[in-house]
Parts: C-alpha cells; structure tokens; sequence
C-alpha cells in the first residue's frame, strides 16, 4: 500500500516547479549557431530586457556567422552579437524580432543551498526541456575557457545536457538565479552556473559598450604560500602571494619598478592571494587607473605606483 504522508508535499513542490516554468518559458530560447555557411552548435539563452536582449553563454554564440533565435510561440528570428566576454563565458545577442515576454533577474547573494533549483533549456535541440533539483553547493570558482576564473558559480543537481548552455536557472518565484553553463562528466548532479549577479554586471557592460574592460599590468606570475614569520612580521591578511617571474619590457610592471622574484601581495586597498585575485582586480571600469601595487622583496615590503594598461 502507497503511503499518502507525503502527499501535500509533493504537491507543494509540484505547484512551485509548474508555476516557475509558467513564469519563465515565455522568455526562454533556442539559439541556432552557423559557422562556414552550415549549421554548427546550438544552445539555450534568455531575453532579459523588453527591447529582445537575450542573455546566453559565450561559448555558444560567439565566433558565430548567423545566429537564429526560435522563439517560444513558434516565431524564428534572426539575431545579432551584441558582445561576448570570454573570460566570464557570458554574451548578449539582439533579437530582430520584437519580444514581450523577459526574465528578472534575481539576487544571486540570497541563494541558499537546498533550495530548489529549476533549469529550463533546449537540450539536445529539445526546446523547452524542464529540469528540477536543488542548489547544492554556493560560492563555487570554475575555468572559462579563456583560462580566467569565474567566481559567484552556483552547483546543482538539476540536470543539464549539451543544449543548456546558456538558459536560465530559476528559483521557486521565477527569479533568474543563473546562467546554466557547465557540467562535469562523466559525473551526475553536478553543474554548475554562473550567478545572476555576475551575469547582470557582465551583461550591463555588454550592452553599452560591446564589450568588458580589462587590464594588464605586463609580468607573469605564480601562486607561492608566504612563510608563516611574513605573514606575522608583515602583519598580512592573506598567506599566499604571486611570484613574479617574468616581467615584461616597458611594461607597466617594468616602469613601476617590479622586478622578477618579488612577491605581490596587494593592490590598492586589496589584499592579493593569488592570480586570480588579480585578474578580477583588474577588470571594469577602474582597472585603468593608476594604483599601487604591494610587494615583497627579500626583507622589505615596498609600494609602487602602477598604471595598468588596458587590454587591445
């Protein structure tokens, strides 16, 4: 015999699954890719603004020669890039065709881990596909295929497949919470997507400016733990740093006075741990600007003004 005690549970997820996808499918895309005059990939996005901006991967739009979006009522139209961001595998298209349903975006800082998570995409060139599970884990870092890491990537079990890229994750009110963008195989429940409120700053720059600016400072470097007697001498908060190894000719680096071997553990006000940490320091707006860049070299802790230099 069935046990019902479970029943009104069951029916209380249901009823959040069906009234999230009801909320959200109206504004959930197909993207068909043409490369070398055929049909080359496919992927998943969303319309995120009234005028047909549509929110995707960058890795499923970009390099593209056409790009045809169909549409959930049946309608096919034909798409522009707007601008791809490798490093955060983000890119916005343009529809030609006017739009009138779009998706909020949520506040990714509010997430918690087991609350339910609903992916929505086109998964195989099966549009519309719904799959449901839970936020598993928060906080988690992940490689764009640029090699930069992306920071703010929510993991959960709600199932993806080659196809998703680039829909959304929603939670139980239809809110975008992420953009699905990765699963790791042959492993099972666990993918991951980048959180909404990286997507919504990437996206902003996106569309105004075609593109996100980031800086270089010209040297290359390694993440390297900091002895424990530094670390306390130095009063720092952190205890690794990037090695410098190669510092490049007249380069920012190089005018500022960097040289090989020293030990970067700040710039400006921020404590530098690693790579990354530089890497994320020197994107936006301010990236451009002229700073200080905190070392270590042998016994000393030393400062140095530095302007980095865009990137082409």
């Amino acid at each position: 015999m069935s046990d019902l005690s479970d029943a009104p549970l069951h029916d209380a997820y249901s009823a959040a699954v069906t009234q999230a996808v009801r909320k959200i499918r109206p504004a959930v895309v197909h993207i068909g890719v043409r490369k070398g005059g055929r049909a080359a990939s496919s992927g998943s996005g969303f319309v995120i603004t009234p005028d047909g901006y549509i929110l995707t991967n960058s890795h499923v739009a970009s390099k593209a020669e056409a790009l045809t979006v169909s549409l959930p009522d049946g309608r096919e139209s034909e798409a522009r890039l707007v601008g791809d961001d490798p490093d955060s595998d983000l890119a916005v298209v343009r529809l030609a065709a006017p739009v009138e349903d779009w998706c909020v975006l949520g506040d990714s800082r509010h997430v918690e881990v087991g609350q339910i998570a609903i992916a929505i995409g086109s998964p195989y060139g099966f549009q519309h596909t719904v799959t449901s599970g839970i936020v598993s884990a928060l906080g988690r870092s992940m490689r764009s295929q640029a090699g930069r890491l992306i920071d703010d990537v929510i993991q959960t079990d709600a199932a993806l497949n080659p196809g998703n890229s680039g829909g959304p994750l929603v939670d139980a009110r239809g809110a975008v919470i992420g953009v699905n963008t990765a699963v790791i195989l042959p492993a099972q429940g666990i993918c991951f997507a980048i959180g909404a409120n990286t997507a919504r700053v990437i996206a902003g720059w996106l569309i105004t400016e075609g593109r996100v600016r980031r800086s270089r400072i010209g040297m290359s470097g390694e993440n390297v733990p900091i002895a424990r007697r530094y670390v306390r001498h130095f009063g720092l908060e952190r205890e690794t740093g990037v090695r410098v190894q190669q510092v490049e000719a007249g380069g920012p680096a190089e005018r500022a006075g960097v040289h090989a071997g020293d030990l970067v553990i700040g710039l400006g006000d921020e404590a530098v741990a690693g790579v990354d940490d530089l890497h994320r320091l020197l994107t936006g707006h301010d990236a451009s600007r002229e700073n200080v860049l905190h070392v270590i070299r042998r016994t000393e802790r030393l400062a140095f003004a530095i302007r980095p230099e865009e990137r082409a």
